[in-house]
């Protein structure tokens, strides 16, 4: 059976850039939210005492997130800083794709098109400066918008955004739900004749 502290580590990993509240970890786990916290306590007490661990929790208004540890920042910066080329794996082509098309878009609506968190990868194309956070969506959380940067737009070869392929709209049923093979594909199509023109 899980622990609630383990489950509470979980969430706080998959939340990613954004983090959680200790509210809807309260909601999520099914505990009072002063629990919550004290969880949370535990959780960055361990971190702190396991010089091996390469996490701490950090608080950023009313959200709390997983982030490396400031002593890593050398190594991460390091990775991050390898050719671009080397490190738009075909995940990170899927969710660049996806912010190309719907910005500004969240978190949430990029994991919905991928069927996967896409934290990881939002964080590589924020540090690669290809995608930019492009304010809060004004609902319940704020979460925050990402749209593509001019960085992208160079890197790619495009004047603007609306260099790229039109996506078809579908009929039936009204359904204009885009899959993630869709967003992919049409950004390969527009990469193939900006290759094909030089």
């Amino acid at each position: 059976m899980l622990s609630n502290q383990a489950k509470v580590e979980s969430l706080l990993f998959v939340s990613g850039s954004e983090g959680i509240s200790a509210s809807q970890l309260a909601q999520l786990v099914g505990l009072m939210k002063p629990a919550v916290l004290s969880q949370i306590e535990k959780l960055q007490e361990k971190y702190k005492q396991d010089t091996s661990c390469s996490f701490e929790i950090l608080q950023t208004g009313e959200n709390f997130k997983l982030v490396t540890k400031k002593g890593f920042a050398p190594l991460v910066r390091h990775y991050f800083e390898q050719p671009t080329t080397t490190n738009l794996t075909p995940a990170a082509l899927e969710t660049l794709a996806i912010i190309a098309y719907e910005q500004p878009v969240t978190r949430v609506a990029i994991d919905e098109i991928r069927g996967v968190s896409s934290s990881g990868m939002i964080q590589k194309l924020l540090l690669l400066n290809l995608i930019k956070e492009d304010g809060r969506l004004d609902v319940i959380g704020r979460p925050i918008l990402y749209a593509t940067t001019q960085e992208f737009l160079d890197y790619f070869g495009l004047k603007s955004v609306a260099d790229l392929p039109e996506l078809p709209k579908e009929v039936e049923g009204g359904d204009e739900k885009r899959t993630e093979g869709e967003f992919l594909e049409l950004f390969q199509q527009t990469l193939d004749e900006e290759a094909t023109e030089e």
